[in-house]
């Protein structure tokens, strides 16, 4: 495959629309003390984990509801003035910054657990709900939700941005696990996709369309989700490896074995030293895999003999194993909290990060190249990588104020996703494409599928006001 990428802007185009001060009369009269005007309010929801700046949005609504946020929508269509969806904010592709400015609806209120449906394997939720807090809701009844992004995001943000994590490479990602949905549209009406039974071939799949849809065709209002029996038996474990290489080529043959292994998660020994400076940890500092194995204590016992063996031929270490649920949860809070090690690792950095996915059998090409050419270029750097279902992420961490590294950092970048497209892969396997990656997106998919994709776009959302300037330029 010969991929020839054009270079990617490395400012977001702004081309604010005006709010009109009748729209912000309506909005005041509407919601009263729910809207805000005040400029530390809207600077907080018009900045994410991005690297980018851009003015913040013109108010801030605080749905409470879903007639909320479809009054908010109502009242913006009539002026033809964007409105953004925000959560908890922690998106790393600028996808909740007012590129075209507008209004941000925040629906971080928007918190309930609203049904548990134990006995079917299914919950509701608000879009506001945490992770974390969904988790804790539904402890009792002896199930969980398995999708986990390192930030405490919020559900509604999980499915916008179609989010995975560490327990992919078992339980699959957003796209997998969302049954329904409630959503309100470019025009403000409420819609209903999906149901609670498991499978359906009733129309148009609406359900996938909005996973992934990063607000552009919907704000969601409530989303119906899979839960996961608890396993009966958990097992956690560490390996080092003398080589990077030894671990990336251990994991494809546990992947390709067919071992149904919960989390395997890479690191390499630059990340691990800052893990380590973070989390008052003390992992060996050399290239490392965190596993969780899950099931019966047969199923487990059979899946950590099996790797323990695959591990042995690439010469891993003795596996370290983390025997209670507090030690576990203190190795995985560490992993989830990697982004934030690297970013402590240089004070006052920002981070410019990628996230390609490709087929498991081309993981080795993709990563180690990837790594060399980061180090050789003397950037700091961060990589960790969701490595049993072929994501892995690189963190630049580049001064703010110097174009040179920014420069470097996005060639670097281009580079990386050249490669994983002429792999098969993606240039985005969990995180988006918000702002940063929508030059990639045509070369990935191509010219007839970007076409389409416009066309649902310019259907479902006329005037452009649902996140504009997101995904792709209109």
């Amino acid at each position: 495959m010969n991929v020839s990428l054009t270079s990617e802007p490395l400012r977001p185009v702004v081309q604010t629309r005006p709010v009109p001060p009748a729209l912000i009369e309506a909005l005041s009269q509407r919601f009263g003390k729910q809207l805000s005007l005040a400029q530390v309010v809207r600077e907080q929801h018009g900045r994410d984990e991005s690297s980018f700046s851009v003015p913040p949005p013109d108010a801030v609504v605080f749905a409470e509801s879903a007639q909320d946020v479809s009054d908010a929508v109502k009242l913006a269509a009539q002026y033809k003035v964007p409105v953004i969806p925000f959560g908890a904010g922690s998106s790393v592709e600028g996808h909740l910054l007012a590129v075209q400015g507008g209004i941000s609806i925040d629906v971080g209120r928007m918190n309930q657990v609203l049904a548990i449906h134990a006995e079917d394997l299914t919950v509701t939720v608000q879009p506001g709900v945490t992770r974390k807090a969904l988790n804790e809701a539904v402890k009792s009844t002896g199930l969980f939700f398995p999708i986990d992004p390192g930030a405490d995001a919020s559900i509604g943000g999980m499915c916008a941005t179609r989010a995975s994590g560490t327990n992919a490479v078992r339980y699959g990602t957003m796209r997998e696990n969302v049954l329904a949905l409630d959503v309100v549209t470019a025009s403000g009406e409420l819609i209903h996709t999906g149901t609670r039974a498991k499978k359906s071939s009733a129309g148009y799949d609406l359900t996938r369309l909005m996973v992934g849809s990063e607000g552009t065709l919907g704000i969601l209002t409530e989303i119906t989700l899979k839960l996961y029996p608890l396993p009966e038996a958990v097992m956690a474990a560490t390996c080092s490896f003398a080589s990077l290489a030894e671990a990336v080529n251990a994991t494809i043959q546990i992947i390709q074995m067919g071992v149904p292994i919960a989390r395997c998660e890479l690191l390499d020994a630059v990340t691990v030293r800052m893990v380590n400076t973070h989390s008052k940890l003390s992992l060996p500092e050399s290239a490392l895999l965190l596993m969780e194995f899950h099931g019966s204590p047969a199923g487990v016992q059979e899946q950590v003999e099996t790797v323990q063996a695959i591990a042995a031929e690439f010469g891993g270490d003795t596996f370290e194993w983390a025997h209670t649920p507090e030690e576990r949860t203190r190795l995985w809070t560490a992993r989830h909290n990697a982004y934030f090690a690297g970013v402590q690792s240089r004070p006052g950095c920002k981070v410019i990060s990628t996230d390609a996915c490709v087929p498991i059998s081309r993981l080795a090409d993709a990563l180690l190249d990837s790594v060399l050419e980061t180090q050789a270029s003397g950037i700091p750097y961060f990589m960790v990588g969701h490595v049993g279902d072929g994501n892995f992420h690189m963190g630049y961490l580049i001064d703010p104020n110097s174009p040179e590294e920014r420069a470097t950092a996005e060639q670097l970048n281009h580079q990386l996703v050249r490669r994983a497209l002429a792999l098969g892969g993606t240039c985005t396997g969990e995180h988006g494409v918000g702002l940063h990656k929508k030059g990639f997106l045509l070369e990935e998919t191509g010219v007839g599928a970007v076409a389409m994709m416009r066309a649902i776009k310019t259907a479902l959302d006329p005037d452009n006001i649902l996140n504009p300037g997101k995904i792709f330029e209109l």
